[in-house]
């Protein structure tokens, strides 16, 4: 690619996430529901942190559920119970996510394949039937009432265009992070890891402590996710933590573009809008129309949606630079 070309994409790419930042910043004032709008932003955040596992690093994790549910019930029990501010709940959602998923990676990550996959599902499983019989949790009916609090004794929460603006703060600060994490030294040996993970451990890596990393950071910003989720509703339910959520966010993944930045936000918002735009005309038909949907764009996009369009924009750009030499 000619430097011309570089300078063009990079240009197009700053301008496509100031374009985003613009519209994450009007979004209230434009009338939409801003329960939606951070609801639909947790899920972002949660296929984003599903992503660096996944498309920057080649595991596939049916377990995730688990730390988003899990960190749910740990948010809500300190900010109900204990009566904690919501950023020291939050913190101890994240933190409780990190520590299952160091113990669930130090288990699962010596297996690859679908025996990787299966082991995060079986282990998910179990944090599930803790979220299920805990005396804290609420059983089948949830936590129920969690309060927003006060934001470190200064800013209320109670009001929903307050809350949203906080919501999105702390989405654009994580998608800054992952963004650095793939971009480093680190980032970049994991994507070796996936695509060489043989000539990985042949250059002296120690690939199990790199996919351990990869593994405990996906846990914790899954488990920043669905803390901010209980913030959010006011509830956290045993749906968080079951393992259809862990389907739910691949799905948000694959459809949006496994191994893009951006792919995994497209594929939380059309998600989530097909939930709750076909919840109430279909009732449990919805299931039914989004893996539909889902199959669909998986034959037609093998990249997902974003993956295909920057398939395109690459092959043009390819053209472009070997015009001139076939002159």
């Amino acid at each position: 690619m000619t430097p011309t070309l570089m300078t063009r994409a990079a240009k197009l790419t700053r301008i496509g996430y100031l374009g985003a930042l613009i519209l994450l910043l009007v979004a209230p004032l434009l009338g939409l529901y801003p329960v939606f709008l951070m609801q639909l932003l947790c899920f972002a955040l949660f296929a984003c942190a599903f992503n660096l596992l996944l498309g920057f690093t080649g595991l596939l994790s049916f377990g995730h559920a688990a730390f988003f549910g899990g960190a749910a019930y740990i948010c809500g029990w300190f900010v109900t119970a204990q009566h904690w501010p919501p950023e020291l709940g939050i913190l101890a959602g994240v933190v409780v996510a990190a520590l299952l998923g160091l113990c669930m990676g130090l288990l699962a990550i010596r297996r690859q394949g679908i025996y990787f996959a299966m082991i995060t599902l079986a282990l998910a499983q179990m944090v599930f039937f803790v979220c299920l019989q805990a005396p804290f949790t609420g059983g089948e009916d949830g936590l129920q009432g969690v309060p927003r609090g006060t934001l470190f004794g200064l800013l209320s929460l109670r009001s929903d265009t307050v809350m949203y603006y906080f919501v999105a703060v702390v989405f654009v600060l994580s998608f800054m992070l992952i963004s650095r994490i793939v971009h480093s030294p680190y980032g970049q040996v994991l994507k070796m890891i996936r695509e060489n993970e043989p000539r990985a451990i042949s250059l002296g890596y120690q690939v199990d402590r790199y996919k351990l990393l990869a593994f405990v950071l996906s846990a914790a910003l899954s488990g920043l996710a669905g803390s901010l989720k209980t913030l959010v509703m006011g509830f956290a339910s045993l749906d968080g933590a079951h393992w259809a959520t862990s389907g739910e966010v691949i799905l948000m993944t694959l459809v949006g573009g496994v191994g893009t930045f951006f792919g995994p936000v497209l594929g939380s918002g059309i998600v989530v809008a097909l939930q709750n735009q076909l919840a109430d005309k279909v009732g449990a038909w919805v299931t039914v129309i989004i893996g539909a949907i889902f199959v669909i764009c998986v034959l037609a996009f093998r990249r997902g949606i974003v993956g295909e369009v920057l398939a395109y924009f690459e092959r043009r750009r390819r053209l472009q630079a070997d015009a001139p030499t076939a002159r």
